[in-house]
């Protein structure tokens, strides 16, 4: 087989390919045991036409087209991997010469991994690591714990207000008829929580066990029962109790029993040291997150088209998962949210964009500097996954090598080891004294637009 490639413009090229004439024998002779399967000949039982008949009868072009679509993925790949190009889309294929006896020859058009030219990504400057941890920020914590520790009291001479919860009768109506979902009886609402309609909430702010009223809200034009979209409805509430959260004391006892330490003064000890463990994590990842986004924004690079797009194609897979998980999936979303599948897919261009700018840079950095991941290193990747899962390594190889995962993970591997060589040769500066990223300076600048 031959095979040429020559860029035409930007990320385009033509891909020329020549397949000896046996090879085309050979896929015609895979054709014909195809589709002879289903061949009705008088005289002959389906499957049992000799190919002598078959021909003479359907004619040899007749295999033509399944002997193509049998041969062309298989000389691709091959072609692809003899001329080391890296393409990002479908080919278009146009065949020029097909035929018995004859040669394949074919070209396509193939928009391929796009040429990155690197800018400065050595000695870029990168907050310098801060762990501490003030006793503001453990008192915080406290008061966070407190809060999840905090118990619901009824209270019966005062009137609800916001964070208190609600135990209410709704019955919901648009002008004078009830609606689907409008009604329910002895209803918790923690008020404030901007669960209900907006407006809602805030008026049964002030209310007191036993009141009743009319309550009047629009619901958004979003909505998604399309019926109710911008329109008014009331609806007619009664207010059965107000509970409001009573924190517990912070004392020994509190330490006692959400920790396993005997005194307060020992638990907050503790927790400036889990504060210190995650603030630093929060720092490396916000420092890696930084220092990728600046050696990316001085780079050179013509993404094509189908590379964002299959990244948008990831990212919203990705976030139907994550819903899944929550026990919703990403039809029910766009439904709740009245967004589209179209806008949500554009909400998520420009961060699909800046990944696969992120990744192109981070690839051609690994090249530059000889970055590779080694066997000990995958192996060290498998068993962090096997323990994760209660697996052994070789089972987790065997699934990722099934389902052609293997090689995601080596690449995610290469790039966690290309951001750490980032990190190992920036220059590390006061936190204060850092220059924004692009996308910072730009969120800071539409921020000050709005305010004015």
């Amino acid at each position: 087989m031959k095979a040429t490639w020559e860029k035409i413009e930007k990320n385009l090229g033509v891909l020329e390919v020549e397949v000896d004439a046996d090879r085309v024998s050979a896929a015609l002779d895979k054709a014909f045991n195809k589709v002879v399967k289903k061949a009705t000949v008088p005289g002959f039982r389906k499957g049992k036409v000799p190919r002598p008949i078959f021909e003479a009868r359907y004619g040899v072009e007749s295999l033509y087209q399944d002997a193509i679509d049998i041969l062309l993925p298989e000389v691709y790949s091959e072609a692809v991997e003899q001329t080391d190009i890296f393409p990002v889309d479908r080919p278009e294929v146009d065949v020029e010469q097909f035929g018995k006896g004859q040669a394949f020859k074919f070209k396509a058009k193939v928009t391929v991994k796009p040429e990155v030219k690197l800018g400065d990504y050595k000695g870029i400057e990168v907050a310098a690591e801060n762990v501490e941890v003030t006793e503001e920020e453990v008192a915080q914590e406290l008061e966070r714990l407190q809060q999840r520790h905090a118990e619901l009291v009824v209270i019966d001479e005062e009137t609800a207000q916001n964070g208190d919860t609600v135990v209410i009768d709704f019955d919901g109506s648009v002008d004078g008829v009830p609606f689907e979902g409008g009604k329910s009886e002895r209803y918790s609402l923690e008020l404030g929580s901007n669960t209900f309609i907006p407006g809602f909430e805030e008026q049964v702010v002030g209310l007191a066990t036993g009141d009743f009223k009319d309550v009047t809200v629009t619901f958004p034009e979003a909505y998604h029962a399309e019926e109710l979209a911008g329109k008014e409805a009331v609806f007619k509430v009664k207010v059965h109790e107000i509970k409001r959260k009573q924190l517990p004391e912070l004392d020994d006892e509190f330490a006692k029993d959400v920790s396993e330490f005997d005194t307060l003064e020992e638990y907050k000890e503790d927790l400036k040291k889990q504060l210190a463990d995650r603030k630093s994590k929060e720092n490396e990842a916000a420092r890696e997150s930084y220092l990728v986004d600046r050696v990316g924004e001085k780079a050179e690079i013509e993404i094509p088209a189908a590379m964002v797009q299959g990244e948008v194609q990831n990212m919203v897979r990705d976030f139907d998962n994550r819903l899944r998980t929550q026990g919703m999936n990403l039809e029910m979303f766009l439904g709740f949210s009245g967004q589209t599948l179209p806008e949500l897919q554009e909400q998520m261009q420009g961060d699909a964009e800046k990944r696969v700018r992120n990744n192109l840079v981070l690839e051609q950095i690994a090249k530059e500097e000889n970055i590779e991941v080694t066997e000990d290193e995958l192996n060290a990747e498998l068993n962090t996954m096997a323990e994760a899962y209660k697996r052994t390594p070789e089972e987790i190889r065997n699934i990722l090598a099934a389902n052609g995962s293997l090689g995601s993970m080596r690449e995610e591997v290469l790039l966690r080891k290309t951001i750490q060589f980032l990190l190992e040769n920036a220059k590390e500066v006061p936190a204060d004294q850092l220059k924004p990223s692009a996308d910072a300076a730009e969120e800071v600048k539409e921020e000050a637009a709005e305010e004015k």
